[in-house]
């Protein structure tokens, strides 16, 4: 399925989700290196260089001509500042199932961010890429990737047990498993 990005980007008022541009490699690399982000996304390389960002930017380019990925920088609506990712990205295609991740730079953190743009990117899927089942997974000691799956609507469904190795971490870690349905959107 391939998409164009949304023109004008989405937007609530308070965050706009747009495509990332090229302009954003030197904002990513120095999102990216902030140790809570790759606290909790462990395929991001550390350190984090411009050339990991420009290869993201590229990945996110080919995803959104593929129809596989879309990725979008979380800007404030205001000035246009970036605050985060949000990207959706097909689990099942044939059965419809997506799954949806995200990340916040510190200075948009505790500020409902996430949980906007989580909500924005969600209904567009709903309504623009024949999505019938959104999946979310956080890890069950990110408490605040939890409370934006909650807050964004999202319903637990329970516990991945072990379901990945995290090396920065050096441990198993479990997922708790959330989704939203289109019809609940």
């Amino acid at each position: 399925m391939r998409l164009r990005p949304p023109d004008p980007p989405l937007s609530d008022g308070v965050v706009s989700l747009r495509p990332w541009t090229d302009d954003d490699v030197a904002t990513i690399a120095v999102a990216c290196r902030d140790p809570e982000i790759s606290r909790w996304i462990d395929d991001i390389p550390a350190p984090y260089t411009r050339a990991d960002a420009r290869a993201y930017v590229a990945a996110s380019r080919r995803g959104w001509k593929d129809g596989s990925l879309w990725a979008f920088a979380i800007t404030d609506r205001a000035t246009g500042d970036v605050l985060g990712s949000c990207g959706i990205g097909w689990q099942d295609q044939p059965h419809a199932v997506a799954e949806i991740g995200y990340w916040v730079r510190s200075e948009g953190r505790r500020r409902g961010v996430a949980t906007r743009a989580v909500r924005l990117a969600s209904s567009w899927a709903f309504e623009e890429c024949d999505v019938e089942r959104l999946q979310l997974r956080a890890d069950v000691l990110n408490a605040a990737s939890q409370r934006v799956a909650e807050r964004a609507g999202f319903h637990r469904e329970g516990v991945l047990r072990s379901a990945r190795y995290s090396r920065r971490q050096r441990r198993r870690v479990d997922f708790v498993i959330y989704s939203l349905l289109a019809a609940e959107a």
